[in-house]
């Protein structure tokens, strides 16, 4: 009885708990490893992106700004890379010749524009007549009406790409044009050429010339005509703020003139009080010395 009863007793020996689940150590094998992201794909140029979104009346109506024409392009994706392409040509342009045709064909160059903007108005001028145009200019002119040029082409070379480039029917259409400027013209008396700009030799470094013929014959009869009228206009309200600036400035000179005179005025003024002053303070000084000098003798 003793014996079976120790029996039990040595089954109930308590056996240490195994240790917690969160307190076991953690293998190495257990241990999961993120693999390495993969690599991001090559994301295209935004111009690319940005044209790929847009509708197709945008698009054609960038490809027309740049100076290319959309419908000589089958595909959509053709155009993309053609405005691409243009793009690059345009940044790849010299700043300085840019401005140099901008001021040869008498345009304004905004200050910080973009070479893109200045891309822009240049595309925009449709004239075949180059007198007077560095040569750096005609390269720009021909880059940008999609001529393979290198750089270094002579003068006469690129006017004879740019002429040859012109189509047939462009060519009829401007002699047409032409005609019809020479009429119109004569009506007007078109063709005199202020007495200012030929005094001050403009026309040798600016475009053909100013008169309405060439106008109407790069623009059509209605450009023309509103062209001619804009740049009176201009002219008009140049000189008007030309004659308001010089009354300023004779204004501001007459201020500064009686300004002048009052400050002269003042400071003599002042002058006159500090000897006024200094002669009462020597006065002053004399007669005291003098009753000073008095005092010590009466008393003597």
């Amino acid at each position: 009885m003793s014996s079976g009863s120790e029996l039990p007793t040595e089954t109930r020996i308590p056996v240490a708990a195994p240790p917690p689940a969160s307190a076991a150590p953690v293998s190495p094998t257990a241990i999961q490893i993120a693999p390495p992201p993969a690599p991001t794909p090559p994301i295209p140029t935004p111009h690319i992106l940005q044209l790929s979104d847009r509708p197709v009346h945008e698009v054609f109506a960038i490809a027309e700004e740049l100076g290319l024409k959309p419908r000589q392009f089958k595909t959509r994706q053709q155009l993309i890379s053609a405005i691409h392409a243009r793009r690059q040509v345009i940044v790849s342009l010299n700043r300085d010749a840019m401005v140099d045709v901008l001021r040869w064909a008498r345009r304004t160059a905004p200050p910080g524009a973009s070479k893109e903007t200045l891309a822009h108005e240049i595309i925009s001028i449709k004239t075949m007549r180059f007198a007077g145009l560095s040569q750096r200019g005609l390269v720009v002119i021909a880059a940008l009406r999609g001529l393979d040029v290198t750089g270094d082409e002579p003068v006469p070379k690129l006017v004879r790409k740019l002429k040859k480039q012109e189509s047939f029917f462009a060519k009829i259409n401007r002699a047409r044009r032409s005609m019809l400027g020479s009429m119109v013209s004569k009506i007007i008396g078109g063709e005199t050429v202020p007495l200012h700009q030929s005094e001050t030799g403009e026309e040798a470094h600016g475009a053909a010339s100013p008169s309405i013929k060439h106008d109407i014959e790069e623009a059509g009869l209605f450009g023309g005509l509103a062209g001619r009228i804009k740049k009176s206009a201009d002219s008009y309200v140049n000189q008007k703020l030309d004659e308001i600036e010089a009354r300023i400035d004779r204004k501001l000179d007459e201020i500064d003139r009686r300004l002048a005179e009052w400050r002269d005025k003042e400071v003599a003024n002042r002058i006159r009080i500090l000897k006024i002053t200094l002669w009462a303070s020597v006065v002053v000084g004399v007669f005291s010395l003098m009753y000073s000098y008095v005092q010590i003798y009466l008393r003597h």
